[in-house]
Order: C-alpha cells, then sequence, then structure tokens
C-alpha cells in the first residue's frame, strides 16, 4: 500500500515537473522572440532618427497687421511629433473601436436578456398548460371508467385483459420556477411529461375506441330486439298452455293474441330482414321478419302484408294491418317470438 503511494506521488511529481519544464521553455521563446523584436524596433527607431539633421521653419502670417511668428523644429523633432500623432490617432481610433464593440456587446447582451425572459416565461406557460393537460386526461380516465361501468364493460375486460388506467400526472408545480436559471432540468421534465401526455393520450384514445365499439354492439344488438309492441291492442290469449277456442281441449299457445281493430296498422318492433312472406290455411297470412343471431318474429292473420321478402325493414316501419285471415274468431295479431326456433314468451321483451 506505501509503495503504491509513493509510486503515485512519484508520477505526479514528474508529471509536474515535466509540464513545468515544458511551461519555462516556451516562455523562454516567447521572451526572447519579444525582446529580439524590441531590439529590432529601437534599432530602427534609432536609424531613423539619426538619418537627418535638417530643420524645418514654419511661418506664421497674421491677417491683421502685426509681426510674423517664426517656428523652428528639427527634421527628428518633427518626426517624433508625427510618430506621437500617429499613435495618439491609432489608440483614439482603438478606443472608440472598443467603445463601439462594448456598445454592441451590451446590446446583444440586452437583446439576449430579454430573449431569455421571454423563452422563461414560454416555458412558464407550457408547464402550466401541461400540468392543466394532464389534470384534463385524469378527468378523462375517470369518465372512461365510469362510462365503461356502466356499459358493464368491466367484467369482460377482466376476462381478456386489465381495464385501462390512465397514468394521471402532477401539478404545474412540479416543473418549478423557471426564473431559478436551471431551465435545462425544467425542459428536461417537461419533455418527460409530454412523452407521457402523448403516450396516455394514445391509451385514451384507443379506449374510446373500444368503448364505441362495444356501444356500437349493444346499439345493433338493441335495435335487432323487439322491444316496443307491434299494435295497439289488449291480450286476450297469453303464451302457455291454454284451452282451445275451437276444440275445447287444452294446448300449448306459443304465442301472445292482441286484439285489435281490422285494418290497424302493425309495425316492426325492431330492425331486421322479411324472411317470410306466405298464406296459410290455419295462421292465414303471414310475415316473419329475422333479426339477426336467431331471433325472428312472426306475424299472423294479417288482413294484408305491406313487405316483400328479402326487404331490410326498420324499428317502426309498417309490415301490415289487422285482420282475421285463417283460423280465427275475430280481428287480431297472433304475435310469436322465437330463438333459434324456440318460441319464447313475447312479453319479457315488451315494456
Amino acid at each position: 500500500m506505501a509503495k503504491e503511494v509513493l509510486s503515485r506521488i512519484i508520477f505526479y511529481f514528474r508529471y509536474f515537473f515535466s509540464h513545468m519544464q515544458i511551461l519555462i521553455i516556451k516562455m523562454h521563446d516567447v521572451l526572447a522572440s519579444a525582446l529580439s523584436g524590441l531590439i529590432g524596433i529601437w534599432k530602427r527607431m534609432t536609424r531613423f532618427l539619426k538619418t537627418s539633421r535638417d530643420h524645418y521653419t514654419v511661418l506664421i502670417v497674421p491677417q491683421k497687421k502685426s509681426s510674423v511668428r517664426k517656428i523652428n523644429a528639427s527634421s527628428n523633432a518633427v518626426r517624433l511629433i508625427t510618430i506621437a500623432a500617429v499613435i495618439v490617432s491609432m489608440s483614439f481610433l482603438y478606443i472608440f473601436y472598443e467603445f463601439l464593440t462594448a456598445k454592441r456587446d451590451n446590446f446583444e447582451l440586452y437583446e439576449l436578456r430579454k430573449l431569455s425572459s421571454a423563452q422563461r416565461e414560454q416555458i412558464q406557460r407550457i408547464a402550466s398548460k401541461i400540468g392543466y393537460f394532464e389534470k384534463k386526461m385524469e378527468s378523462l380516465k375517470e369518465y372512461d371508467n365510469k362510462i365503461r361501468s356502466m356499459a358493464d364493460m368491466f367484467r369482460q375486460e377482466k376476462q381478456e385483459r386489465a381495464p385501462y388506467r390512465g397514468v394521471g400526472g402532477p401539478s404545474p408545480d412540479h416543473y418549478g420556477s423557471t426564473t431559478s436559471g436551471n431551465d435545462a432540468a425544467v425542459m428536461g421534465r417537461i419533455s418527460k411529461s409530454m412523452d407521457q401526455l402523448i403516450q396516455e393520450a394514445s391509451n385514451q384514445e384507443r379506449s374510446f375506441k373500444e368503448i364505441i365499439e362495444f356501444l356500437e354492439k349493444r346499439k345493433s344488438i338493441l335495435a335487432r330486439t323487439p322491444s316496443i309492441w307491434p299494435v295497439e291492442g289488449w291480450v286476450t290469449s297469453g303464451f302457455g298452455m291454454r284451452r282451445s277456442p275451437f276444440s275445447g281441449r287444452r294446448e300449448f299457445h306459443g304465442a301472445i293474441d292482441i286484439a285489435s281493430r281490422s285494418g290497424k296498422e302493425i309495425i316492426a318492433p325492431a330492425d331486421g330482414i322479411v324472411s317470410i312472406v306466405e298464406h296459410r290455411s290455419d295462421l292465414g297470412n303471414t310475415v316473419t321478419l329475422d333479426h339477426g343471431n336467431g331471433l325472428t318474429t312472426a306475424y299472423a292473420h294479417l288482413l294484408r302484408s305491406s313487405v316483400q321478402k328479402g326487404k331490410s325493414v326498420r324499428r317502426g316501419e309498417v309490415i301490415g294491418y289487422v285482420g282475421s285471415t285463417g283460423r280465427s274468431t275475430g280481428p287480431h295479431l297472433h304475435y310469436v317470438v322465437q330463438i333459434n326456433g324456440v318460441p319464447v314468451n313475447p312479453r319479457k321483451y315488451l315494456p
């Protein structure tokens, strides 16, 4: 352990010493080049000042009558003044350029601060909207559960899969204040919440489609279920065993007889297709409707029918008129409901 620590110390010492040597060599090169440059400039300045010993004379002649002023200057002085003027001018131009650059940088910094402030406000608004959308999605999930419960879908889903459950989301305070300066963290949380919302919206859309399909099926089944009276009147003979009005013996009556006036309209109690239109010696003029799923209804003793075989009829559409054809004691409708060919009591379907 001690050898490992000592080796590490030696390694770091050599590493530091090598970098110091490199730095010293670079500094030596820089200083040497700078010194040689200064020496060259000094030599050139010295040669420049020694090249001429001439003098310059400047005469100042005023407009009014006064003495003429004369200014004498050596060539070296003129050159020094010229060099000084150039240096001052260049310094002034450099300072002016730096001033303009600083003003430009200050203006850009001001604009960037304004943009940053506006962006933070936008981030805060987006965060608030996301929180609002999350609450709305949670509310939609509750409505989804209520609709499924009312439609009695949960029991079927337990056999197939677990019912849909929404993800839910935090309140807008979850994202924190955007004035804290940690915009990257805030945007990260917003992006994550957006992904969750997109996923939740997809799940909710799929759930609503399932509900719509389920309700459409129920609606179709309900539309094809004979749930209204086919004619107005009163029941003169119920479903089940009865005494025959013709022979006086007990027999099974697989329908209900609804007495009404002759010519009264008979309507379809549900959507269906006309499967049979015929005349029988015992039931007279008869119409049979096929409602699908093995459910059929038949209407007998009609005065006449108003539909043809193969026609689709809607609930409430007139299919015939009350009569007393066939073996009948008076105007009435012989109303039959069958499931897979087996007669059932029509009163179970009537309000």
